[in-house]
């Protein structure tokens, strides 16, 4: 069984002020290195003027993807600390980029740490977060007399209508939680006392909120 995978949905920006240095933060969702390294670029051209553009990424499903830069911060000051926050908060094909513009005033190593983990974690709190569920498709055929009962059905579940197709019969496409699949369809086999044709299609992950 496939797991569920947290992750930031749409970008999300946040600003904060520590010691007169600007701190812009940026996250994104991202589902490869490709994706995570372009988001990347978008922000250091937006920001070439920037001090630093210090990032994090993890950009699979099982977190084995796992990319950071300091850039030009003191090692282990910027990139790890805010790996370390995707890490802590469980997020995956999630990329988060700090931009520092220098106010004149030295944080040291430990400041640097607080800085750039405190503008990731708030970002990130901020964050449209959504959880990636395996969901598998299934084509419901009905006769036009069961059609009421299927669709009654249907709108007491926890799943997605896609799409209804009236032709000689009635065929409903519904996407189910991959978990919750054979349930969902014992359980319409009941309602509709046998009186319904079931066809496993396609699975894929679906963002739902938390």
């Amino acid at each position: 069984m496939e797991k569920s995978v947290r992750t930031v949905y749409s970008r999300h920006e946040s600003e904060k002020i520590i010691e007169k240095s600007r701190f812009l933060t940026y996250s994104a969702h991202v589902e490869s290195e490709e994706e995570a390294r372009a988001f990347i670029a978008e922000i250091r051209k937006e920001h070439s003027l920037a001090t630093h553009v210090c990032f994090a990424f993890i950009s699979d499903k099982t977190g084995n993807l796992q990319r950071f830069s300091d850039d030009g911060e003191p090692q282990g000051t910027a990139g790890v600390p805010i790996l370390e926050v995707l890490k802590a908060k469980k997020l995956y094909e999630t990329a988060v980029t700090v931009v520092r513009y220098f106010g004149g005033i030295k944080l040291g190593a430990g400041g640097l740490v607080r800085a750039y983990s405190s503008s990731a974690a708030e970002n990130l709190d901020g964050a449209d977060i959504r959880v990636l569920e395996m969901c598998k498709e299934y084509t419901l055929e009905v006769e036009y007399t069961g059609i009421d009962s299927a669709q009654k059905y249907i709108s007491s579940q926890s799943c997605s209508l896609l799409s209804s197709d009236y032709g000689e019969k009635v065929r409903f496409l519904v996407a189910v939680k991959k978990k919750d699949g054979e349930d969902f369809c014992t359980a319409l086999v009941d309602h509709m006392q046998g009186r319904v044709k079931i066809d496993g299609g396609e699975e894929y992950y679906v963002p739902f909120k938390e």
